[in-house]
């Protein structure tokens, strides 16, 4: 029971979108309302607020790191501490506190990673930073970084639960990326730095 309570418990901490909440706390528009409407760190950065962008960045990577260390501590399960992970995961990209309407999950699965092992949190950032500093493209960072977080995990773990979880999360993080693959197919996806599109004004966050 304590092991299924911890997990429901990881999937409601995963729906509270650090975006919505920073950028309601900033005065800040809807990140839901403007560029990919995504409600993430890179979205809310095309507002020019980078203080905003890393808080949503340390908040939703936080939450998913958090998830795994209490089910470390109150189980100490491996099925428990993976699902948790994973469950925190799902709720960033199926919220329950915003009709099921997400984001991608790239911070949220960067953030267990690193609660199941420095190293595989390590080991994928770094896929990810090695992507997005040669071909500036975080959409395309993110899809390699998650299938390198699956190697990495079997490499470092073989056939665990935790293994599966890694799995999982990436291909789902793959798919939510479905769109920008179109994009970067066609030459249309927007580079790191690039602005999108031009956020409402901030004072309509408030009305």
């Amino acid at each position: 029971m304590q092991a299924v309570l911890t997990v429901l418990a990881a999937y409601l901490l995963g729906s509270v979108s650090f975006a919505i909440v920073v950028s309601r706390l900033m005065r800040l528009p809807d990140p839901r309302s403007y560029g990919s409407k995504n409600p993430g760190a890179t979205n809310v950065l095309r507002t020019g607020k980078k203080a905003a962008a890393v808080l949503t960045l340390a908040g939703d990577a936080g939450k998913g790191w958090l998830a795994v260390w209490l089910a470390q501590l109150y189980t100490g399960d491996p099925v428990a501490v993976a699902l948790a992970g994973l469950a925190a995961f799902l709720g960033h990209l199926y919220p329950l506190f915003y009709r099921f309407q997400g984001g991608k999950g790239v911070a949220t699965a960067a953030g267990a990673l690193f609660g199941f092992d420095v190293w595989l949190g390590l080991g994928t950032l770094v896929s990810w930073g090695v992507i997005a500093g040669f071909f500036r493209y975080a959409s395309l960072a993110s899809i390699v970084a998650a299938l390198f977080a699956a190697f990495y995990a079997w490499w470092l773990f073989g056939a665990q639960p935790v293994s599966g979880a890694v799995l999982a999360m990436s291909a789902l993080l793959v798919w939510r990326h479905r769109e920008n693959l179109k994009r970067l197919a066609a030459g249309t996806e927007s580079k790191l730095g690039a602005k999108k599109a031009t956020p409402p004004d901030p004072s309509a966050a408030s009305r």
